[in-house]
């Protein structure tokens, strides 16, 4: 039998029972929570560790990817030159009935103007009582609706008519502007069939630069002259040099050093296929020059195939000609090229000369070189640009028309004086898009100040004209693009120049060396000696992406400013979509992270020591959205990136406020330790970029 104790002991033991297992539970719970928040640290570390793991094998597999694009580029590089011969053997050939042009201009097309005015209806004058009154209201009312519409039809009937009238004079004159090329393209016919010398060379020079089988950076060009009694085209053509073959084979990601690695091609592989390139090149040349003749004016070639470089012979910069052919068409026509091993045709069946080495310049005796068949060789090609800062400005305003004419427009060259300072006049004939362009021309060395500018948009509006081009041989500094945005005024570079004459067939570089040279700038005094501001950023700077996002839908442009206080160090200092990068490179617009619209590339410790901050702005775009403001510039931010992308912070900038059209988002400023801080901005401007950019320095009047 169980007895319960009682009394006083009793209950108190029981008390001390009670609180001993209180005691035990709240450290089972306590234990709990211990062991389950050890459980949740574990999943967590191991949640990390797998996405460490998921993140490098991501990271590795981007690195391994990229290698394999290099990797596949090199090949398809390397197909490429391989399979040069047989490719042009299938590429379309040049004709001269290709240069004809289709008489033919577009229909006329008076939009609005086709539409006669609509001429009100009386059954909707009705008076509203049976009054007297209200009827003679009504009836006034519709008298002065129906006399209005008939003189607004008056007007669109007078109007189609004078744009009738202009159709025509334009249509006519493209129709005469076609029938006088087809004719003279009719002449080359009968010239090439008579086998006039200029015009022979003339011709098949062109059919070597207009041919589609030669590879990108080969180089076009050609000396020649023509032997009429036998027939026979001697010419000097340029071959690509060594470099043109991959020195690498192929790339690999090392992840111990996380860095790519090109594999080596094996020098005696990429030597062969030179020397095969160069056998090819010389095969394919010949092809399109047989292939293209159709008029009877070659029965032979003998074409010289030369690389710039050092002649070992003299030690003296040149050209060596280091393979050689001459062949008969009856002999050259017989051969299937798209089979023939290159080196072993030119050398064996036709009986050429290939150097033994041309990697190495190693030189080989022409057959036969144009000035020993006539002393008025044609030269053409890359060897001749004329350097632009020193051609004769007279000619340089002829080069410049030339390009417009080039272009489609009709273009003249100015008189000498009262001209206004416009040097070229040019007429874009198209009726709906077309209009008159008055076109200054300035071959300077320095930046064109923005007064240049200036005067030249008084120089349109003054005039009436359409638009106003600035063309010059050296650049443009922001003020100047800040002034021409959203006005018809267009300004060309030096570098655009040079690369808009290329691309229709005109020649020019600016300064010695290549054609495409930047343009020869003074530099811009500032504060500090040039070299400490301008000198390159080294190879190993840090940098990091400012990458900007935002809601709406407003096409914006995203600036920065290298300043020292309020003030911009100079105007080349000011990174913007005509400037993309500063002169030292520390500065300068990128391309934009997935999630971000626009990105700026920044080097803070290589920025010059003067400058205290980098300030970022934002401007509504007058051209794309003239009529738009940044009310809807809202949810804004800059992510911080370091320079492959990885987001590191988000800084938070200002909404937009209607009526403003330029916002300074926030600035960078240098504190006194080197480190670097955000502050927000927020200053609106209604007067767009022009206005903003002003108060940091820039000139924009």
């Amino acid at each position: 039998m169980v007895r319960r104790g009682g009394g006083l002991i009793g209950v108190w033991a029981e008390q001390q029972r009670v609180a001993q297992r209180q005691r035990e539970g709240q450290h089972q719970a306590v234990l709990r929570q211990q062991r389950d928040a050890e459980r949740a640290q574990r999943a967590y570390e191991r949640d990390v560790a797998r996405m460490q793991r998921e993140q490098r094998a991501a990271y590795r597999q981007q690195r391994d990817a990229d290698a394999l694009r290099r990797t596949r580029e090199v090949e398809q590089r390397v197909a490429l030159l391989e399979g040069l011969l047989a490719a042009g053997c299938r590429a379309p050939t040049f004709s001269v009935g290709s240069l004809r042009r289709e008489e033919s201009v577009p229909p006329f097309s008076p939009g609005p103007l086709g539409e006669p005015v609509a001429m009100p209806d009386q059954r909707f004058y009705q008076p509203v009582s049976g009054r007297a009154q209200a009827e003679r209201d009504a009836r006034a009312r519709f008298e002065r609706d129906w006399y209005a519409a008939q003189a607004a039809e008056a007007r669109r009937v007078e109007q189609l008519a004078a744009y009738r009238r202009q159709y025509e004079e334009w249509a006519s004159a493209r129709i005469a502007e076609v029938r006088a090329h087809n004719a003279g393209v009719a002449g080359t016919e009968t010239a090439l069939r008579a086998g006039e010398a200029e015009t022979v060379v003339e011709f098949f020079s062109a059919v070597l630069f207009a041919s589609t089988g030669w590879p990108e950076g080969f180089p076009r060009e050609v000396s020649a002259a023509y032997e009429r009694g036998a027939r026979r085209l001697v010419l000097d053509w340029g071959l690509p040099g060594y470099e043109v073959v991959p020195e690498a084979k192929g790339v690999k990601y090392l992840p111990s050093t996380d860095q790519e690695k090109e594999v080596p091609r094996p020098v005696t592989q990429r030597r062969a296929l030179y020397k095969d390139v160069i056998a090819q090149s010389v095969l394919l040349a010949v092809r399109e020059l047989f292939a293209a003749d159709r008029f009877g004016a070659l029965e032979a070639v003998t074409l010289n195939g030369y690389v710039d470089g050092v002649d070992p012979a003299t030690g003296l910069a040149g050209k060596v000609c280091v393979a050689s052919v001459a062949v008969e068409r009856n002999v050259f026509d017989r051969l299937n090229l798209e089979f023939v091993a290159a080196v072993e045709c030119l050398t064996g069946a036709l009986g050429g000369r290939l150097a033994a080495k041309p990697d190495e310049r190693v030189s080989v005796v022409p057959l036969l070189t144009p000035d020993q068949v006539s002393p008025d060789v044609v030269v053409q090609g890359d060897g001749e640009e004329p350097d632009l800062l020193a051609m004769d400005p007279i000619a340089f305003e002829g080069l410049v028309a030339e390009l417009f004419r080039a272009r489609g427009l009709q273009a003249l060259t100015t008189r000498r004086s009262n001209d206004g300072g416009v040097d070229v006049e040019a007429l874009d004939p198209d009726p709906i898009s077309g209009g008159s362009i008055l076109v200054q021309v300035k071959r300077y060395r320095n930046t064109v100040p923005p007064s240049a500018v200036r005067d030249l948009y008084g120089t349109v509006q003054g005039a009436g004209a359409n638009k106003g081009v600035l063309v010059t041989t050296s650049k443009f500094g922001p003020g100047s693009y800040t002034f021409a945005n959203g006005k018809p005024l267009t300004l060309i570079s030096g570098t655009e120049l040079v690369d808009l004459l290329h691309q229709h067939g005109l020649r020019g570089r600016l300064g010695p060396g290549t054609a495409r040279a930047a343009a020869v700038d003074a530099p811009v005094e500032t504060d500090a000696p040039a070299e400490a501001d301008t000198s390159p950023v080294e190879a190993d700077a840090d940098f990091n992406l400012l990458g900007m996002d935002w809601a709406g839908s407003a096409a914006l442009d995203v600036c920065a400013l290298v300043c020292s206080g309020n003030q911009v160090l100079g105007d080349e200092w000011f990174v913007f979509f005509n400037n993309r990068s500063t002169p030292d490179g520390s500065v300068s617009m990128a391309a934009a992270a997935p999630g971000d619209r626009v990105a700026v590339r920044v080097g803070f410790d290589a920025l010059p020591t003067r400058a205290d901050r980098l300030v970022l702005v934002a401007a509504v775009d007058p051209e794309v959205n003239p009529d738009a403001d940044l009310g809807g510039f809202t949810d804004a931010g800059i992510r911080l990136r370091d320079d492959s992308g990885t987001e590191l912070d988000r800084l938070v900038v200002s909404d937009g406020r209607p009526g403003e059209t330029a916002l300074v988002l926030g600035s960078f400023r240098r504190r006194a330790g080197g480190d670097w801080d955000f502050v927000l901005g927020g200053k609106g401007y209604r007067g767009g970029l022009e206005e903003l950019v002003g108060d940091f320095g820039i000139q924009v009047e």
